[in-house]
This record gives structure tokens, C-alpha cells and sequence, in this order.
């Protein structure tokens, strides 16, 4: 039974609270001077991974209090729920095993078989031997999805562009007609393969780009010529086969497979394509090693499960709404969107799991942009504002391109900006008030070794798991996300209303006048 325990009756957040009280005035410029060794006492070592936690409002009883906490709310039996695949998304009635995804050791036969089929079609692709209708070789690779069907593979694309073949690959997620006709224009039909992902073969925008996409295919191709350059990754057989994609291009999805949590499926289908299928299993594998972290290590040397208890921490104690992600890295350029998608559609709930509504704050916002760009725009408000927003420092101690002098430098700007928000002008004189830094801003330090499929597959997973923690503490269901449904629910009446030119049926005013604006701007 997936535990179901209000974290604030617990005697762990009571203690917290009067914890809180006395530790909130402490400034950390005096905990480091105080104890030469909290810089070696709050981190921890894994693998590539060196993560420095010394920087946060924590004493040694902070942890060993949200330590506590996570012993009532029962995790250890939560993570084992997750594990062995009881069904812990009641809401769906559904199991939670995008973990099964990456598990070679214990692979279940579905996905075995997938991952050959991805290791076939994917080599194909990049060898040349799947050609298109004029018998070329396939260029660009374009994936149609929205949501966990974009983000995910887009993000991890991206990130390791470095690994790249020849292939091209493009991402179509928004239902605006004008970023399709965009990437429309950059690709030839006779050598392009399009990758049309929908679990349901439902979704609207996935459906209308995909249409849209079909119809300027058939322009100068036939109806025959779809199977050479559309494949799928659905589970509604009967409408992918309707489009025209033969079956044996259509790959397979599962409903204990979360879309935000599925990257590491077919839905990365694109990624395996760009990087080759052996890189594409690296990942797979990074991940399954911070899966294991994540399960079998102590809570206190567990690098998800202490970065989510300072998260709470933040959130409930200290009422930080929101926190950072800073990758020093222009390969994670698209982490922090990924990320969002992930932490805010898991953990924005209102609903606990026992059915009652939430008294205290679920989610964090969750934020960022590459340094050192992110250096010359927002740090002055987490610098000198008066929000209090922790902040996540990712960067590596090598270089791709081996280029010493720029990652020097990328490195120094990364360490001098998490001791400049602890430090500030802490003892030291200015010259006056506006050149002040109060200093005290909290930060987490990821540093790893080097930019590898494995070590981007450990980072993922490291906040998969740190977000299943987060749900747990906060007794909510992080796999569902009925937040989504009522907006999709409305747009289908807007639309029809909007099509026919008929605004009188909209029950609200503020819809109707801007419908008829529209018409008015149309005219």
C-alpha cells in the first residue's frame, strides 16, 4: 500500500517548525567560519558526480530533522512501491515504471523487444538502407509531438549534439501553424522521416501538425510513398494505420509509462536516430545507475532524496516559492523547460492522496537559463532582490571540444557566482548602500565530470527521483495531471465557436468580446 501520511501531522515537521525559527536569522557566512569541515560534511561523492549542498541554510540537525521526516512519511516503503510496480497512480490506476525503461538487468520482455526494433530502424536510417519514395537516403528526422512527446527528446537531442551523426533533426511541437510551415521549409520530402508521437493518435496540436505535415507530403509524393517517411509511436493502431503508416513502422507505448517520464522509450525515437542506438542505450544505462543510487542508498548519502528534503525545506519552512536551475552548458540549453514540464505538471496539485485538500504549499516554480548568460540578466534579483531563490549550479569539469581556456573560465564564473550569493559583501566595507550583498542565498553545486550519454541519463533520473520524493513528503500524486484537461476540454467549444463564426454559444463574456475581436481584425 503506497503510503498516504500528512507530512505536517508528522513529529518531524512539527519539530522542523520550531527548528525553522531558530535557524532563520543564522547567516551561513558564519556557519562556514565557524566549521572548516562543513564544505566536506554537506556533499557527496557518486560515480562523475561531486554534489556540494555546504551552501544552504542547514545545521547538521536540519538534515538529521528532514531525515526524520522522510522516515514518517514512510519513503522507504514508497520507493519500494514504485519498484515493484504496485499501481501508486491510483487516479489512473496505473504502475509508475519508467524506471523498467532503463533496468537491464531485470528487463521486462516488451521493452527488450522495442529497443531492438528502435536498434534496427535507427541503424537504417543512419546506414542509408531505409531509403525514401526517390530511393535517397533519409537527411532530417522530424518528431511531432507536444508535451512529454517534445520536451524530453528535444532536450536530451540537444544536450548531446556533440554525439550527433549526419542526420538532422527538427522538433514540432506548437499547434501555431506558422512554426510548422518554419521547419517546413528547411526539409526536402523526398529525404525527410517524420516521427508522429501520440499515445492516443488524439492529441490535437500532435494531430493538426501531423495533418498539415501529411497534406504538404502528398504535394509532390502518393498516399504509397507515407510508409517510407512516417513512422509512429502510439498505441492506437487502427488511426496510425488510417493516416497511412503501415504497422510495422508503429512503435509501441504503455500506460505505466508517464509522457513526461518517457524519453527513455520509442518517444525517443528521434533521439536514437540522431545519436545512434549505442549512445541512445548509454543513457539508458546513466540512468538505471542513479536508479539504483536512488533505491538502495541511505537517505543521508541518497543525492535525489537530500536534494529534495532541502527543497522542502525552502518551499514549506522558509515559503520560497519558486528555484533555479543554472547548467553551465549550452548543450542544456532546453534542461530548465524539460524540467519544468516535469516538476510542475508531477507536483502542482492542490488534492492530497487521501482526497483532502492541501493545507500547505505543493511545487516549486521551477526556473533558469544557461551561465553565463543567465549572469548578465536575472542574478542581479537573486543577487540584491528580496526574494529568497535557491538555486541548482550544474557544470562540468571537462570540456567536449577540449577547449581548457573557455571552460577555465566557464568554471570560475560557475564557483565565483554560488560563493558570491553565500559570501556577498559579508565584513567587508563599500562605499555605499548600492553596492551592498546581503549574501546568505542558498546554492547547490552539481559538478561532473564530463558531458556523456551516461552521465546526462544519471542527471535526469537524479530529478525523476528527486520529484518522487518531493510527491511523496507532500502526499500527493505526482503521475496524473488532470490540471491539463479542463483548458483542452473549453478549446473544443471555443473552437467550434471560433469556426463557425458563431461567439453567442460562449456563456462567458470576456470569450465572446475576444472572439469577435478577432472577426473584427479579420474584416
Amino acid at each position: 500500500m503506497f503510503p498516504k501520511i500528512d507530512p505536517t501531522k508528522t513529529e518531524a515537521w512539527q519539530a522542523l517548525q520550531h527548528h525553522f525559527l531558530e535557524l532563520k536569522d543564522v547567516k551561513m557566512q558564519q556557519l562556514f567560519a565557524e566549521d572548516k569541515e562543513r564544505a566536506n560534511r554537506f556533499s557527496l561523492a557518486w560515480e562523475d558526480f561531486y554534489i556540494d549542498f555546504s551552501k544552504n541554510r542547514i545545521a547538521s540537525k536540519t538534515l538529521d530533522l528532514l531525515l526524520n521526516l522522510a522516515d514518517e512519511v514512510k519513503l522507504k516503503e514508497a520507493i519500494e512501491a514504485q519498484f515493484n510496480g504496485e499501481k501508486i497512480n491510483e487516479t489512473e490506476n496505473r504502475e509508475v515504471l519508467h524506471t523498467a525503461l532503463r533496468d537491464f538487468k531485470n528487463e521486462k520482455p516488451e521493452v527488450t523487444e522495442a529497443l531492438q526494433k528502435m536498434n534496427l530502424f535507427s541503424s537504417e536510417i543512419i546506414n542509408g538502407t531505409h531509403v525514401g519514395y526517390t530511393g535517397k537516403a533519409i537527411t532530417d528526422v522530424v518528431n511531432i509531438g507536444i508535451g512529454g512527446s517534445d520536451l524530453g527528446p528535444d532536450m536530451v537531442t540537444e544536450a548531446l549534439q556533440f554525439y550527433k551523426n549526419h542526420l538532422n533533426t527538427h522538433y514540432i511541437s506548437n499547434v501555431d501553424g506558422d512554426h510548422v510551415k518554419e521547419i517546413l521549409k528547411k526539409i526536402n520530402p523526398e529525404t525527410t522521416l517524420f516521427i508522429i508521437v501520440s499515445k492516443t493518435f488524439t492529441t490535437q496540436e500532435t494531430l493538426t501538425n501531423a495533418q498539415t505535415v501529411r497534406k504538404w507530403f502528398l504535394n509532390t509524393a502518393t498516399e504509397k510513398d507515407i510508409e517510407k517517411h512516417f513512422v509512429a509511436v502510439s498505441t492506437n493502431l487502427k488511426a496510425v494505420t488510417d493516416f497511412g503508416i503501415s504497422e510495422e513502422n508503429i512503435f509501441p507505448m504503455w500506460d505505466w509509462v508517464g509522457g513526461r517520464f518517457s524519453l527513455w522509450s520509442a518517444v525517443g525515437l528521434s533521439t536514437c536516430c540522431a545519436i545512434g542506438y549505442p549512445n541512445f542505450e548509454l543513457l539508458l544505462k546513466g540512468a538505471n545507475k542513479m536508479d539504483v543510487h536512488f533505491k538502495n542508498s541511505e537517505f543521508k548519502t541518497n543525492i535525489p532524496v537530500v536534494l529534495a528534503l532541502l527543497s522542502i525545506w525552502y518551499n514549506n519552512f522558509f515559503k520560497a516559492e519558486s528555484e533555479a536551475v543554472i547548467p553551465y552548458s549550452q548543450y542544456l540549453t532546453k534542461l530548465v523547460p524539460y524540467l519544468q514540464q516535469a516538476i510542475m505538471e508531477s507536483n502542482g496539485k492542490s488534492v492530497d492522496r487521501n482526497g483532502s485538500n492541501v493545507e500547505y504549499q505543493t511545487g516549486t516554480i521551477v526556473w533558469g537559463s544557461t551561465g553565463t548568460n543567465a549572469q548578465h540578466a536575472f542574478f542581479q534579483l537573486i543577487h540584491q532582490g528580496k526574494k529568497l531563490i535557491p538555486a541548482d549550479f550544474i557544470v562540468f569539469a571537462e570540456s567536449l571540444h577540449g577547449n581548457s581556456d573557455h571552460q577555465n573560465k566557464l568554471l570560475a564564473n560557475c564557483f565565483a557566482q554560488t560563493e558570491a550569493l553565500l559570501m556577498g559583501t559579508f565584513d567587508t566595507e563599500v562605499e555605499n548602500n548600492f553596492k551592498k550583498f546581503e549574501g546568505n542565498k542558498p546554492t547547490n553545486t552539481i559538478l561532473i565530470k564530463k558531458l556523456t550519454p551516461e552521465n546526462l541519463g544519471s542527471l535526469i533520473a537524479l530529478y525523476e527521483h528527486k520529484i518522487f520524493v518531493q510527491g511523496v513528503i507532500w502526499n500527493i500524486f505526482s503521475y496524473d495531471q488532470w490540471g491539463v484537461e479542463l483548458g483542452k476540454k473549453l478549446a473544443k467549444q471555443t473552437l467550434l465557436e471560433i469556426e463557425s463564426r458563431n461567439p453567442s454559444k460562449s456563456e462567458n463574456t470576456s470569450t465572446r468580446n475576444l472572439i469577435n475581436q478577432v472577426f473584427y481584425f479579420k474584416e
